[in-house]
């Protein structure tokens, strides 16, 4: 089991002027970052892996759609750039030395429709992902799909559904991100949703309800963590939260107080919480 944190908590993006961060991680017990890809393009790769190296951290990554990229749009020049967009990813993961892309990779995050997902989103969400694989197999790269709530997304909300995606996808380097977060919301039982997607799990978001520091709200972390023993999950328990003052990201994530002492607080607090738990 590794432990690591998302860098959300700190910084809206991440490049060498955020490097100064990573010897106090390593030092609280994380064994490495979460760190976000948005543009392959201006990914400071390079810097960054130093950067873990001399810090003894691994890392994976996360992304969300944006700049018009839609997997499941009904235009195919916009469908054809998202596809190149995400072989673009995996190869700028695989240059950091990444091995999991992990986010709400197939629209835009906030996007709704007003109606529910069609099967042809659901197909061209099969497509896009079916055409990537080859290059996911050739970098070592798995992404990690997560479905969000139902406030944030109309198109993947459930364990059950993500399972579906992933058997439809059918390839090994396509599983599920399973976030506690959105489950509190979205599932019956947090941690039977769990064990629903134990055979695609590839990687775990552990927040609290509220995004402050796990171990502190009204999430099942023990049967949370009995259920990672019975599917036998030893990959990434991340703390994913956000600054309570980054402008655009703390608005996109509706953090509109302060919910825990600090910031840095969910992440050093949280980090001993999950270790205690997984023990």
């Amino acid at each position: 089991m590794k432990f690591g944190v998302n860098t959300f908590i700190w910084t809206a993006n991440f490049d060498r002027s955020n490097l100064p961060l990573l010897p106090g991680i390593k030092a609280a017990g994380f064994d490495g970052v979460e760190v976000p890809l948005f543009q392959p393009s201006q990914f400071a790769a390079a810097d960054i892996r130093r950067g873990l190296a001399d810090n003894g951290l691994d890392c994976t990554i996360c992304s969300i759609l944006t700049g018009g990229l839609n997997m499941i749009s009904d235009d195919a020049a916009v469908r054809e750039k998202t596809r190149v967009h995400m072989q673009d990813c995996a190869k700028a993961a695989a240059e950091v030395g990444a091995k999991i892309i992990a986010g709400p990779l197939y629209s835009p995050v906030g996007l709704m429709t007003g109606r529910r997902r069609t099967g042809d989103e659901w197909q061209r969400a099969v497509d896009c992902y079916q055409a990537i694989g080859p290059t996911l197999s050739d970098y070592g790269v798995t992404i990690a799909i997560e479905p969000l709530n139902r406030f944030e997304t109309y198109f993947l909300n459930t364990a059950a559904d993500a399972v579906a995606l992933c058997d439809a996808i059918g390839h090994p380097n396509v599983g599920i991100l399973f976030d506690t977060f959105h489950a509190n919301i979205e599932e019956k039982h947090v941690a039977d949703a769990y064990r629903v997607v134990g055979r695609h799990l590839k990687h775990v978001h552990t927040c609290e309800n509220d995004r402050g520091i796990p171990g502190t709200g009204h999430v099942d972390w023990p049967g949370v963590f009995q259920a990672l023993r019975d599917v036998g999950y030893d990959g990434w328990l991340t703390i994913e939260s956000f600054g309570f003052a980054l402008g655009e990201l703390s608005a996109a994530a509706s953090i509109w107080r302060d919910i825990a002492p600090s910031p840095e607080s969910i992440a050093f607090e949280g980090v001993k919480f999950l270790r205690r738990g997984m023990a």
